[in-house]
């Protein structure tokens, strides 16, 4: 169903069972499903957060103001992807990290072709450093990112199955959509991702799969087009 798509990670996700620092078997799982997708023939593009590890808004109030804690996350995203890269070419595919603003020699500055270049040759794209500016959220970058790479679909990696009427870990009669309108979901107030972002793969238009990567096999399945998580659509 989906050739090339961007494929966001939350931070959080990298972290494991705590949800803090880089968790070692949760980076070597995640490597596996990423390799098993990309030896399929699928093209993957990847938008890693930076939660684990710092979140720019934490730092409001405690001496670091809203620029210089979006900064800190920025950074934060470029080590998760340099960590995911590693383990990415531990298992034999060639990962390339780029990033919004200048960092060689730690990565390379992100320019569209030459990230949709590597994915033209059987390799992984990580896309560190969010839009660049402050302000914008890790899923605002994921979004742009996949609008300029040309993305089938913008898939959503969480740690639950899809999206729902309310927070199901909260509240156990919370009931899962299957698909969901970009509008739909507007109305009702889903928590999908910020509006900046949602906005930006309203206007692609480019889906959005919702779902938990944590399930193995999971990613692959969603880009085979199997009914997996919720699909945001127009």
């Amino acid at each position: 169903m989906y050739k090339r798509v961007l494929l966001k990670l939350s931070g959080e996700s990298l972290g494991g069972p705590s949800g803090k620092g880089i968790d070692e078997d949760s980076l070597k799982k995640f490597a596996k499903e990423i390799t098993a997708a990309v030896k399929a023939g699928y093209q993957i593009a990847i938008v890693n957060g930076g939660g684990n590890i710092f979140r720019g808004i934490q730092g409001i109030g405690k001496g670091y103001d809203r620029v210089t804690g979006d900064r800190m996350g920025m950074l934060a995203t470029v080590i998760n992807s340099l960590a995911l890269a590693s383990a990415l070419r531990s298992e034999g595919i060639n990962a390339e990290v780029f990033t919004a603003t200048p960092m060689e020699p730690i990565a390379k500055g992100y320019v569209r072709e030459s990230a949709a270049k590597v994915l033209d040759q059987g390799g992984v794209s990580l896309i560190a450093g969010g839009t660049g500016n402050p302000f914008f959220s890790t899923d605002s970058g994921a979004a742009l990112r996949a609008l300029e790479i040309g993305a089938d679909a913008l898939l959503k990696g969480t740690r639950v199955d899809g999206v729902y009427t309310a927070d199901p870990e909260k509240d156990p009669s919370a009931v899962k959509y299957d698909e969901v309108t970009f509008q739909e979901a507007l109305v009702k107030h889903l928590k999908i991702m910020d509006q900046t972002a949602f906005a930006l793969c309203e206007q692609g238009p480019v889906p959005v799969v919702v779902f938990d990567i944590n399930k193995e096999g999971a990613l692959l399945r969603v880009l085979k087009g199997e009914k997996v998580g919720t699909t945001v659509h127009a």
